[in-house]
């Protein structure tokens, strides 16, 4: 069951300390974007939660950006739910929420190392596809933007 939940849950706290951890691991700082509590308890921020019988399997948020454009953030499965499907349901549910608000352009941003090979590619089979670096984010050898069009109402 994919619904609203606050970040600030305890158990979801832990997840998202996880992805901290591992951005970290695996981006130089300043290529770091992940956002923290406090990132994700901004209001243009719609957080996720995917559980099973009340267990966290993983996270998700929908950060709008104006003018009918929204990005995918704070994407994370736990370690032991991976393969489950739960990113790819995750992602559906954010880009519907997406669709029902209007948006008509979702964007993202993943890095580039050989960790994140398995987001791209779920990503490029979800229809999204490299796109120019949006907002804030720039040209350089650690992030990969990818944007996908939505089709006008459901």
């Amino acid at each position: 069951m994919i619904a609203v939940e606050s970040p600030d849950t305890p158990d979801v706290v832990e997840l998202l300390e996880a992805h901290l951890r591992f951005a970290a691991a695996t981006s130089p700082a300043e290529h770091v974007h992940a956002l923290d509590l406090s990132g994700l308890l901004d209001p243009a921020v719609t957080f996720c939660t995917a559980r099973a019988d009340g267990a966290l399997l993983g996270v998700g948020a929908l950060r709008d950006l104006g003018e009918a454009r929204a990005e995918l953030k704070s994407m994370h499965t736990a370690v032991a739910a991976r393969g489950r499907g739960v990113g790819r349901a995750m992602v559906d549910h954010l880009v519907a929420v997406a669709q029902a608000r209007g948006v008509r352009w979702v964007g993202l941003e993943t890095g580039t190392m050989e960790e994140f090979l398995p987001a791209q590619r779920l990503y490029a089979s979800m229809g999204f596809e490299r796109c120019a670096p949006f907002d804030a984010y720039t040209v350089n050898p650690y992030s990969l933007c990818m944007a996908k069009t939505l089709e006008p109402g459901r």
